[in-house]
């Protein structure tokens, strides 16, 4: 069938994706992350559970996803410039942390990243944790835009258009016609995509959970940027196909009330924790269960 199809040929036996840990986070957690079950590698939706080491990971990597030439927004983007930041950087390694930790006693591998409402900086911690992540060494992590109504992911790291998720969703396009790989060694991307209408009824269907199954076992990490909970249905549906989730959480802005009610709106095993966001530098804030992005 495809190009996806022939490599899986040529591996000659099936070893399942090993997931790593250190231990438990100091967030509330309800019951075990649910994760998705892998559809038949002999199908024809078949996915690359089959890949066998390192090196063929990294050589399906490279046929599928060339480098292209990225212009990010280092105001922004703390991880793809030439000098790092002085505020940020250390609260990301901090969440970096925390997620392997987590990672030790519940399945975690697909995390999604969602606010209450817009303008909270969901997508802000969306990138910077996703490069944070790639920075360490063998440690391969797909980011995804699935904000398909405010996309601005392609914006902050400066990626050429083409297609992405939408695409793929109106099934329009393959894997990797969508994955795009800029100067970062570890970091892909699928953008949003071109402008469609109907979100939440393109998300209704079964290729999300496609895309997410097929590339699961090339990528350490899956870092999902989903819309906002409150104003639309599209979160609480991407978040059916995800292992955890971190709900963002502007500091001294977003009302309480609209916390808890966009936390409703996700299953309560998959919420892992809250990110602050937005801590003026000179505050002297203790933290204990949130984890600053300033």
């Amino acid at each position: 069938m495809s190009r996806i199809h022939d490599a899986l040929k040529k591996t000659e036996q099936e070893r399942p994706y090993r997931r790593i840990g250190i231990e438990e986070l100091d967030v509330p957690v309800t019951g075990p992350i649910p994760v998705t079950p892998a559809e038949d590698a002999n199908s024809t939706s078949s996915s690359f559970g089959s890949v066998t080491s390192p090196i063929e990971r990294d050589a399906l990597l490279a046929q599928f996803a060339p480098p292209t030439r990225w212009k990010p927004d280092t105001k922004t983007m703390l991880f793809l410039g030439t000098e790092e930041p002085a505020n940020g950087p250390e609260e990301f390694r901090t969440l970096r942390s925390r997620l392997y930790q987590f990672r030790e006693k519940h399945s975690l591998q697909r995390v999604l990243i969602t606010s209450s409402l817009p303008q909270e900086g969901k997508s802000f911690v969306a990138a910077n944790l996703a490069q944070i992540l790639a920075l360490q060494p063998n440690c391969r992590v797909l980011l995804i835009d699935a904000d398909l109504r405010n996309p601005s992911l392609h914006l902050n790291l400066g990626t050429p258009a083409k297609s992405g998720l939408a695409e793929y969703l109106l099934n329009e396009a393959e894997e990797f016609d969508i994955v795009q790989r800029g100067p970062m060694e570890n970091l892909f991307f699928v953008s949003a995509g071109r402008p469609v209408s109907g979100q939440a009824e393109i998300f209704s269907n079964s290729r999300l959970k496609q895309l997410l199954d097929r590339v699961e076992a090339l990528f350490d990490w899956i870092v999902i940027d989903s819309p906002s909970a409150i104003p639309v249905s599209d979160t609480s549906l991407i978040a059916n196909v995800c292992d955890g989730a971190l709900m963002v959480v502007r500091s001294n802005v977003t009302p309480f009330d609209m916390v808890r009610n966009a936390l409703r709106k996700l299953p309560d095993e998959l919420v892992m924790g809250v990110v602050l966001n937005g801590i003026p530098p000179e505050t002297d804030f203790k933290i204990q269960r949130y984890y600053a992005a300033s």
